[in-house]
């Protein structure tokens, strides 16, 4: 997938309407004021913002903020931001209180080229996540070029993501256009061994991507909740584990998740990977050993207690968890990971953010940061446990797209991404 990106001569002294993604956290602050607590978002679009202001645009940037109900729901507003932009990176920022209408116009007209507009929360609308055609009609009306600077929800047929697209020349950022240009790469030449590693606590949203990443990697590396599917489809017990429940869509089929799993399994059980040249490991690999429990808040690690998977029986206390990759699965990944040429990581290995329960995602996220293979991770989980333990920093890419990059992943178009390519 090649895209569409703005050159000076399509965007200079244009008003150029951007969608972005600043659905950012905010906290208050001393005084109880809102304010950014994490600007990553806001600082990958920079590089596109700085572009457009270089060549005297005018900046109009739209962007979501959380799942307000009403536009009443002022702690969703974006103003936050817009103060934020101002003052702390000093950008020449202008705040309107709407993205539509005649003032939000009249607010765009006003501002001279080299400066930024900051739209209200899209969401403030019903027509955006309607892709409502009239509420595209009215976004499209403040600018003369459309740029999508918004990975992380192109995967979403809203109307700031498709449906201004239809009315505007379209582009893509230069932050979108790195993450699929990232991602492509991995998917369709990745130095290898290619390794994936998969954890969080659902397996509907990585059924796609373990799927398609599981016919183009070298070895897949499940944990976190994920792998209850994986260990029961293995006919192992896993007492009171968390095991998703099935879609709607599932349901109707009669499959399950750890039907799913077991497909998998049996779908790559004829493939190896040659870990060392000569130690043959099979495509899909989970847990040999969890550290279980009786409580994701467990305050004592005397009340957990390793199993070894290779030896379960079935005697166990009934109301366990499995909460952590055990040490055996520690190490194994660990070595798999040491013989890689490129990695993608997306999902904790277990509850990360209890001491007591940290450990795999801590060594799992160590030894991801200290490999010599090209690094990637992705998901809003991962970089937060990441960042938890001081890493996020020491990866070659790091995405903050979930949902989009799942999807991308599964090797679905984004609705986003088709008006953007060449």
């Amino acid at each position: 997938m090649k895209l569409k990106l703005p050159k000076s001569s399509d965007i200079k002294n244009k008003t150029v309407l951007v969608r972005v993604d600043y659905n950012v956290p905010l906290k208050k602050d001393s005084k109880g004021i809102l304010e950014v607590s994490n600007d990553e978002r806001i600082s990958a679009s920079l590089d596109t913002i700085n572009f457009l202001l270089k060549n005297n645009a005018k900046v109009v940037l739209m962007s979501h903020l959380g799942r307000p109900k009403s536009i009443d729901d002022n702690q969703f507003s974006l103003k936050p931001v817009a103060e934020y932009m101002k003052k702390k990176l000093g950008l020449p920022v202008i705040f309107s209180n709407d993205c539509i209408g005649k003032a939000t116009e009249n607010d765009v007209f006003i501002a001279k080229n080299g400066e930024i507009v900051l739209l209200e929360n899209l969401r403030f609308h019903n027509g955006e996540q309607k892709n409502d055609s009239d509420f595209s009609k009215n976004l499209s009306k403040l600018a003369d070029i459309y740029i999508n600077e918004a990975f992380s929800t192109s995967h979403r047929s809203h109307a700031s993501i498709v449906g201004v697209a239809k009315h505007l020349p379209s582009f893509a950022g230069f932050s979108i256009e790195k993450e699929v240009s990232t991602f492509t790469t991995m998917m369709d030449e990745p130095d290898r061994p290619l390794v994936i590693i998969l954890g969080g606590a659902k397996i509907s949203d990585k059924v796609g991507a373990i799927e398609h990443l599981a016919k183009i990697a070298d070895i897949v590396l499940v944990g976190g909740a994920v792998a209850n599917s994986f260990i029961k489809a293995e006919g192992l017990e896993v007492y009171k584990s968390f095991i998703e429940d099935a879609s709607a869509d599932l349901k109707k089929k009669n499959i399950n998740y750890v039907d799913l799993a077991s497909s998998l399994i049996e779908d790559h059980k004829s493939e190896r990977m040659l870990m060392d040249g000569y130690i043959p490991l099979p495509k899909i690999v989970y847990p040999i050993d969890v550290v279980a429990g009786y409580s994701l808040d467990e305050t004592s690690k005397k009340r957990t207690e390793i199993i070894d998977l290779t030896k379960e029986n079935g005697k166990h206390n009934k109301n366990l968890l499995y909460l952590d990759i055990g040490p055996n699965t520690i190490k194994l990944y660990q070595e798999i990971i040491s013989n890689a040429k490129t990695i993608f990581w997306n999902g904790p290995m277990g509850v990360w953010e209890n001491p007591i329960l940290d450990n795999g995602s801590k060594k799992i996220a160590a030894s991801v940061a200290l490999s010599s293979a090209n690094t990637i991770i992705g998901g809003g989980d991962t970089i937060a446990c990441a960042s938890h333990f001081n890493l996020d920093k020491q990866y070659d890419y790091v995405s903050a797209a979930g949902g989009a990059a799942l999807d991308f992943l599964s090797g679905k178009k984004l609705p986003g991404l088709v008006p953007l390519e060449e």
